[in-house]
This record gives structure tokens, sequence and C-alpha cells, in this order.
């Protein structure tokens, strides 16, 4: 755990494995998939690398697109406050 990537994505995913659990041990069949989580899941592994790896010019740019197009996706396929009243 050395970037700010690092700290943010793991941050992300730990949040995406809490709504999972949640949303597999509560009652009645879940209106989601397990390949939904998958994407997000990728989305976090893709951003943190690009983050992480100064390779090629603006990899910064890149790791915040695809980590706002993660948690956009998270927030428009899984639905993480659906039920909160």
């Amino acid at each position: 755990m050395e970037t700010i990537y690092d700290w943010v994505t793991v941050a992300v995913f730990a949040g995406l494995i809490v709504l999972f659990l949640q949303r597999s041990s509560g009652e009645g069949e879940p209106e989601d998939s397990i390949w939904q989580y998958l994407g997000a899941s990728i989305g976090c592994a893709v951003a943190n690398y690009l983050g992480n790896h100064d390779d090629f010019p603006y990899h910064d740019v890149a790791a915040v697109i695809v980590l706002v197009a993660t948690v956009a996706y998270i927030w428009y396929a899984l639905k993480p406050l659906k039920g909160l009243k």
C-alpha cells in the first residue's frame, strides 16, 4: 500500500465486498448477479494498475477516469443504497 490508488481502490473494493455479502445473506433471491460484481472488481484492479504504473503518459488521468467509471457503474448497476429509507 504505497500510493493513493492503492488506498482508494481497496476502499472501493471493500465496500463492494460488504455490499455483496449484505445482498447474498438477505432474505429472498438477490436482484443482482455475481457477474456485476466481477465487472466492478476488474475496474478497481485496472484503476489501481494504471495509477501505479507510470510507463505511459497521462497514467494518472486514465486511472482517475477508470475509477470514476467504476464507481458510476457500481452506483448505476448495483444500486448500493437501494432499500434504505
